[in-house]
């Protein structure tokens, strides 16, 4: 996109007065997006010296500060590489209705990381797959994406680091780093204008700004954001195209699942609980030295068992290298983002494991049923709930899924039980009650959630939980089974 990049500046145009109506204009804007809750984000990329800094000076000068942050990304710290790639800027998205201002991004993760990480153009390729994926995600959900790319030639580069070096004041901005890459400027040129070309879409398309002349640029700023902002606020955006098709397995209906015969003796039990609990200790010790994180996730009917399961796997485990993440109704916070934002906030780092007792695929159960969630944002979730986990585990996670199926009949059961027994009330609620009267609903959702989302790499397992001594072994040889196959036994 660089190579043809053209932008005329008008020798007769007021500049200057354009700029202070289009600032007037923003902070206008500024209530609308608050209004309407609508999310935005800025980004701001480009050349070392093009004028970042100023640039975002002078756009934030009239606005509120109470509704926008302004983010400078330097590039990932030690304990940041433990996680995806993409981790630390999904948990700096904003709020609807607030702005984010990035001075740098996401992005330098493409081409300066080619340049001077020497990554791969595998590993370059899935991570532009990854940011059109991510940005996609957030345009689908309602957030504006406006990209700008402040361009300078080689030439007026030089002459603004020689400016910046004569004065003792400023010499520091210019670092070896910025020296080294002016250089290299042409090679540079090339990986910037290949990543803006791969990273052009309809849904976060790249503006790219003549920064040469700094009054223009500042026009041309608040130019294409003033504009971009009207439009977001005036039209209805359509779905954007979904690129990949995921290879699902097939899997059975809840009603063809045989829960007879699926019985263990409490001896049974006991003796395979210690033997299986003793092989999970040795194995997470392996996973942290090997720095492979892992996601357990349980779903399953209410009380269907996912709390004892989850305490027999977690009493095997080193209480430093593990959390268990109990997910309930989303909060007030939680509800002013993506819904994924608050799952991605919790993702274990290397080494380490998370348990979700309930997790993401709410989405498509209880947000869907209820109507919580528009008919259209829930339909995408399936796409979406594959694509996260493809980015999970194509950065090494191992994610193991239970859905824990019991019958009607075992769940009145066991709500009576739990209804009649003092020490236990608190496990039933009338919200458990209400969503019996729904089982055929919930049933036909799991039955497409377990369709839409069952992949090679994060498959479901279905575990026949009418007897929960059964139910918890079947759990820990699934989880043993996974570990074993990442470390190749």
């Amino acid at each position: 996109m660089l190579k043809n990049a053209k932008v005329n500046m008008d020798e007769h145009t007021n500049y200057k007065e354009l700029i202070s109506q289009l600032r007037q204009e923003l902070s206008g804007l500024q209530l609308k997006i608050r209004d309407k809750k609508l999310p935005v984000i800025v980004v701001f990329e480009g050349w070392s010296a093009s004028g970042k800094g100023s640039l975002i000076a002078e756009m934030i000068k009239y606005l509120d500060p109470r509704f926008f942050k302004v983010h400078s990304f330097l590039p990932a710290t030690p304990s940041e590489m433990r996680y995806p790639l993409l981790n630390r800027f999904w948990k700096d998205i904003p709020e609807y209705g607030k702005m984010l201002i990035m001075d740098r991004s996401w992005y330098q993760e493409l081409a300066i990381a080619r340049m001077e990480e020497d990554i791969s153009s595998k590993e370059y390729n899935g991570r532009v797959k990854a940011v059109n994926t991510f940005e996609r995600q957030l345009s689908d959900d309602g957030y504006l994406i406006i990209k700008l790319f402040l361009h300078i030639s080689k030439e007026e580069q030089a002459q603004r680091f020689e400016k910046l070096c004569d004065n003792d004041d400023t010499s520091w901005r210019v670092t070896k780093l910025d020296k080294k890459r002016h250089k290299h400027y042409d090679e540079y040129f090339d990986a910037f204008d290949d990543m803006t070309e791969k990273t052009n879409t309809a849904y976060a398309p790249w503006n790219i700004i003549d920064a040469t002349d700094k009054t223009f640029a500042k026009y041309q700023m608040f130019s294409i954001i003033t504009e971009s902002i009207t439009k977001a606020l005036e039209g209805k955006r359509q779905p954007n195209p979904i690129n990949e098709v995921f290879s699902l397995l097939t899997m059975p209906a809840l009603a063809d699942i045989s829960l007879d015969d699926k019985v263990l003796s409490p001896d049974e039990y006991a003796e395979q609980l210690k033997k299986c609990q003793k092989e999970l200790s040795k194995l997470h010790n392996r996973l942290y030295r090997a720095k492979i994180p892992m996601i357990i996730a349980f779903e399953g009917w209410d009380a269907a068992g996912k709390g004892g399961a989850i305490k027999r796997i977690a009493s095997a485990l080193d209480p430093r290298g593990y959390e268990a993440v109990p997910i309930a109704a989303p909060d007030k916070t939680e509800l002013a983002h993506h819904y994924l934002w608050r799952f991605w906030n919790r993702i274990p780092k290397t080494g380490h494991i998370a348990i979700f007792d309930r997790t993401w695929y709410g989405r498509v159960m209880v947000e869907k049923i209820e109507g919580f969630t528009s008919p259209q944002r829930c339909g995408q979730a399936y796409n979406e709930i594959n694509e996260f986990e493809k980015e999970l585990t194509d950065s090494g996670v191992i994610i193991v899924k239970f859905w824990l199926q019991i019958d009607k009949d075992e769940q009145l059961k066991r709500f009576t039980e739990r209804q009649n027994t003092p020490e236990k009330q608190w496990k039933i609620t009338d919200e458990d009650w209400r969503n019996r009267e729904k089982w055929d609903s919930y049933e036909a959702a799991v039955n497409e959630m377990l369709c839409r989302t069952s992949s090679a790499y994060a498959p479901w397992n279905v575990i026949e939980a009418n007897d929960k001594l059964y139910a918890r072994i079947k759990v820990l040889k699934t989880v043993i089974n996974a570990i074993n196959d990442r470390l190749g036994e």
